[in-house]
């Protein structure tokens, strides 16, 4: 399969004619390690000289040692990444596509829950919403819907137990208005989990580490709560989390895939390689892969739009005054460093001092000729 694989498939304008309104992907996907050595190979043995790596953080990770071995082989191929998630967890750039239509589907979701939870005696609608480190989906899902009480996502602890636990507040909303609506993404709430149920530290074919369900984990622990009590409850448990990322893409994500198609291939005929295309600042940005796979974007739960997350879902931060302060020193930190590493490596790259409020739109990744066909 792919690189692997001795048979090609040649794309054509006419293949490729109407893939933009189907869902999934016609190239194939995968999930796993890759031999570095045997894709580099094949790309050799082929003459391939320029290749277009599409995927999430894990993928860029992967085109960033494919870049590293065809510079070590010396040989002249462009390696260009081009940044695929739903989860929106790829930093530098502003969104990466696929975000706007998951969080559209997301949001059908979550109106089938309301409608569950409202018709119901004590209803309450629970959806789980993909996010194993980055909080996106559910994040704007949930604003975008304005029907959701409580949104729980992996940057935001919270306790369950106890005075301002979640169990109580849970409990409160329902006393009050007669249902509610939960929404978590999948990556929540796992140390409370693991605690819980003394899980092994298992990984996946990629390394990522394996996520227990919270959406059943959270159903169980809500109607423990009320059934001790011995007081009605109605919960509906929703998980769209495939559906929503094997829907065709809405027009935003139509538009935006079109121009970092445009952006990657331009930069590759310029002879750039070892980089990946995206906005920055709404500006079109040649991004190193460095910067890129360094770490991971996540949400701010001390910036407006968490805030205005809260204002509309009227829950509690499930955080004392020193944990919120805590957590502001750490993302300051951690803003700061790398904005001074941002200047420090465009200095250094370009020869050129530029205004730091330029940084952002101005990474220049490693340029060679352009490769002879």
């Amino acid at each position: 399969m792919g690189f692997y694989s001795k048979n090609t498939v040649t794309l054509t304008r006419k293949t490729v004619d109407d893939i933009h309104k189907k869902g999934g992907t016609v190239l194939g996907t995968s999930r796993g390690g890759h031999d570095t050595i045997k894709i580099v190979d094949s790309i050799q043995d082929r003459g391939i000289n320029m290749v277009f790596i599409i995927g999430g953080d894990g993928t860029q990770k992967g085109a960033a040692a494919i870049y590293q071995e065809v510079k070590r082989r010396g040989y002249k191929c462009v390696v260009c990444g081009i940044p695929k998630t739903i989860d929106n967890d790829i930093p530098v750039i502003d969104k990466s596509f696929g975000f706007d239509s998951a969080v559209e589907e997301a949001q059908r979701a979550i109106n089938a829950a309301h409608v569950e939870a409202e018709s119901a005696e004590n209803g309450i609608g629970l959806v789980k919403l993909m996010g194993r480190y980055s909080g996106f989906i559910a994040q704007y899902a949930t604003l975008a819907s304005r029907d959701v009480d409580l949104c729980l996502i992996p940057e935001s602890p919270f306790y369950l137990d106890g005075h301002g636990g979640l169990l109580e507040f849970i409990e409160k909303r329902i006393k009050e208005y007669g249902h509610m609506v939960i929404v978590v993404a999948e990556g929540a709430g796992q140390d409370l989990i693991a605690q819980d149920m003394r899980s092994m530290d298992n990984k996946d074919a990629s390394g990522n580490k394996l996520l227990l369900d919270v959406g059943l984990w959270l159903s169980q622990k809500i109607k423990e709560h009320f059934g001790k009590k011995k007081k009605t409850l109605n919960l509906k448990y929703i998980d769209p989390t495939y559906m929503i990322r094997a829907i065709p893409s809405n027009a935003s994500d139509n538009v935006y895939c079109t121009l970092l198609a445009q952006c990657a291939v331009h930069g590759a005929m310029a002879g750039f390689t070892g980089y990946t295309v995206g906005l920055v600042n709404g500006r079109h940005a040649y991004i190193p892969f460095y910067k890129i796979t360094e770490c991971q974007n996540k949400v701010s739960i001390t910036d407006r739009m968490w805030a205005r997350l809260l204002s509309s879902t009227n829950q509690p931060s499930f955080l004392s005054k020193k944990d919120i302060e805590e957590k502001k020193e750490e993302e300051e930190l951690q803003v700061s460093a790398t904005s001074a590493d941002n200047v420090n490596s465009i200095t250094t790259r370009t020869g050129l001092g530029f205004s730091p409020i330029l940084t952002l739109s101005l990474y220049h990744p490693t340029f060679m000729k352009p490769p002879r066909k």
